[in-house]
């Protein structure tokens, strides 16, 4: 056993080696160029050579409506876990608890309020990232919320789904966008 090459030359290469994030780079799905991060963040999640738009989550997206990247979450209400029992091959509180272990969202709707060029909006966001954007009991407790909240200050209320070709069609559009509920 030589000391110096399996003790001292693994520390001093440890020592030489740098950390670098996992998500310092993002491989754009269309062309397949590398992109630094932090480039396609500040282009609101389009890729800068392709124009292909990446996947907004509902806190980036809130960033990008909002004045000054700031709001206020709306508290949205507690609702039953599972008051129907669903069970496929996992069961449904299984799952909830899963995405909000890896989003960080108590649900699929984030409710934010803030303004908007000057004017005070709610803007409700939805999140594909959380079990592909479902729209359960909160969910709809959710964007009831955000509009009682708009009616209450008497603002515009928005619903935003955060990944336009994959979110909003249970709601009945294709491609919901920014489908203004409620002008007052």
């Amino acid at each position: 056993m030589n000391w110096l090459t399996n003790v001292v030359r693994p520390k001093i290469r440890n020592i030489l080696r740098r950390e670098t994030p996992e998500n310092l780079w993002i491989k754009c799905p269309d062309s397949g160029q590398l992109v630094f991060y932090k480039d396609v963040e500040a282009n609101q999640f389009v890729i800068p050579g392709s124009n292909y738009h990446m996947r907004m989550g509902a806190v980036a997206r809130l960033k990008s409506i909002f004045d000054n990247e700031t709001w206020f979450d709306v508290a949205l209400p507690d609702v039953a876990a599972d008051p129907l029992k669903f069970r496929d091959e996992r069961k449904y509180v299984d799952r909830i608890k899963d995405a909000r272990a890896k989003t960080g969202l108590n649900d699929a709707i984030k409710v934010g309020y803030g303004k908007l060029e000057g004017a005070g909006v709610v803007v409700a966001v939805q999140d594909f990232d959380f079990m592909g954007g479902s729209l359960g009991m909160a969910a709809g407790e959710a964007m009831v919320r955000g509009l009682e909240l708009a009616v209450e200050k008497t603002i515009a209320e928005g619903i935003r789904t955060a990944d336009i070709a994959g979110g909003g069609k249970a709601v009945g559009t294709k491609a919901m966008g920014a489908a203004i509920l409620a002008r007052l």
